[in-house]
């Protein structure tokens, strides 16, 4: 299954999507609103999570590519949040695109086309997003999707207590 855009494909992820993806879980330009950064072996953890979870639900964070180049530039998608946060449990559309290709308008043009998967394929009534509250790159991506925050801040329960990224804000979409 995949999803087109004007410029994108959002896609299952190949094996040749390893490097790079393992390159920009390693910059921390990319991951300085995570908690870390990833090495090598917790990347392939993750997209081999994050495929798994594709293959059983036909959705999830899909890899994307530009489709003129062929060239991976990160991943979007959406995902099932069953924490203990606001207005959970929720499908959430998210984000993370490698540095080179920040600023190009790849990250709306994408999770535009994961939204409407979301309610037209999922028959979602909402959909949510959440970050670090110093987000503003994720936070501008927000907006111009048209979500708005729901001033439901948080924090991550997933953080400890006290860390600089524990505070989160929570946006919302709906149908």
């Amino acid at each position: 299954m995949t999803i087109n855009t004007p410029r994108l494909l959002l896609r299952q992820w190949k094996d040749s999507d390893l490097a790079p993806f393992v390159q920009m879980s390693q910059d921390p330009d990319v991951m300085r609103f995570f908690p870390s950064t990833l090495n090598e072996e917790e990347t392939t953890a993750l997209m081999n999570k994050i495929v798994g979870l594709i293959d059983d639900n036909g959705w999830g964070f899909w890899a994307v590519e530009i489709k003129e180049t062929k060239e991976f530039i990160g991943c979007v998608g959406l995902n099932k949040v069953e924490l203990d946060i606001p207005c959970a449990p929720f499908i959430e559309v998210g984000w993370r695109i490698n540095k080179p290709f920040w600023g190009q308008g790849y990250a709306p043009e994408a999770a535009n086309a994961a939204l409407e998967f979301a309610f037209t394929e999922l028959n979602q009534q909402e959909v949510f997003a959440f970050t670090a509250k110093q987000n503003s790159p994720s936070r501008r991506v927000m907006h111009k999707i048209g979500m708005v925050n729901t001033r439901n801040d948080f924090d991550h329960p997933k953080l400890p207590d006290d860390h600089i990224l524990q505070r989160h804000c929570l946006y919302r979409i709906g149908r």
